[in-house]
């Protein structure tokens, strides 16, 4: 009886549910942010030629957050958006890689659902060492579909994993052209190409909290400069495709786990450089299995510096 009036009472929630779980893909519980954040997706997606992707992130974002209450009653969590960002993000990728047919929208639903599952278990075995999955649940179930992909045809690919390593040398450095590089390094966290939703994610960061909406710009330039400086391509980087794993590791580490101050952000600038390196390899690494990299590359880099802060703690405290 008190389990289902809590189910009930968490459904009262959901519109604000939804909207919350959209903005905790950049950890920004708030509803406005969310909302923006679903505005700028389908503006995106329409200017892209693909609203089917706009569609899929509000399913997406729907099926994981009713799943969510499904598996917790943890009114507060489910208030707060927190199973439901995994699936948005699902909502992004599966009409990004795959046909917009039945067996695709029915795959969204089913791995979104699949999403605060997954992300209960990971949540609950790296509670030990005081770190979260992040959205490494939407990263393995995304390379889960694509795998299956192709063992079964009715679930058919339309984007594959290409060598972008080679180097153009035609990238234009007008002042212009940088920003819209850097608008998309923002835009492509929801795996949309378009410098206009770039603007409308700032904004809904600033909204919420303008350290985050600062250090998105931070890491979103300092990872376009990193990959021009390192000879990165030119659609990778003229597309921001170096840009959404360290915009989510500026965000994580700059001001979300961590204290401001000097010391946290020269390390924070250590980590979104390294976001940039890593993603290049996980590329290359990847490139045989068809998989894309995802945000893999800011889930490793964040665990690895969250749990080197850690061990500063308890030297300190064992002092």
């Amino acid at each position: 009886m008190l389990k289902n009036f809590a189910k009930a009472k968490s459904l009262r929630f959901m519109p604000a549910a939804v909207a919350n779980g959209i903005g905790q893909v950049m950890f920004q519980p708030c509803i406005l942010t969310g909302l923006l954040f679903l505005v700028g997706i389908f503006i995106g997606s329409i200017e892209c030629g693909m609203p089917q992707i706009g569609a899929g992130a509000l399913t997406g974002a729907v099926s994981a957050t009713l799943a969510g209450t499904l598996i917790s009653p943890d009114l507060i969590q489910h208030k707060a958006g927190i199973w439901g960002f995994n699936g948005t993000l699902i909502g992004c990728a599966f009409p990004t890689f795959f046909a917009a047919n039945g067996f695709m929208w029915g795959a969204l639903i089913f791995f979104s659902i699949l999403s605060p599952v997954l992300q209960k278990g990971l949540n609950s075995a790296m509670s030990a060492c005081n770190i979260n999955s992040l959205t490494i649940p939407f990263v393995l179930l995304t390379w889960i579909a694509i795998l299956a992909a192709q063992s079964f045809g009715n679930l058919k690919l339309i984007a594959t994993i290409s060598d972008s390593t080679s180097i153009n040398d035609s990238l234009n450095y007008s002042l212009q052209d940088i920003a819209i590089y850097c608008l998309k390094g923002i835009s492509q966290v929801f795996l949309i190409n378009s410098w206009i939703t770039g603007i409308i994610f700032i904004i809904a960061l600033a909204i919420c909290s303008r350290r985050a909406a600062i250090w998105a710009i931070v890491g979103s330039g300092t990872a376009l400069t990193t990959s021009i400086l390192l000879g990165a391509s030119y659609d990778a980087i003229a597309n921001g495709l170096y840009g959404f794993s360290p915009v989510l590791t500026a965000i994580a580490l700059g001001c979300t786990f961590s204290r401001p101050g000097v010391h946290n952000t020269i390390i924070t600038l250590i980590a979104i450089v390294f976001t940039v390196i890593l993603q290049g390899a996980m590329n290359v690494m990847l490139l045989p299995a068809g998989i894309p990299a995802l945000t893999a590359p800011f889930c490793i880099v964040t665990w690895v510096f969250m749990l080197s802060s850690h061990a500063d703690d308890d030297v300190s405290h064992s002092e």
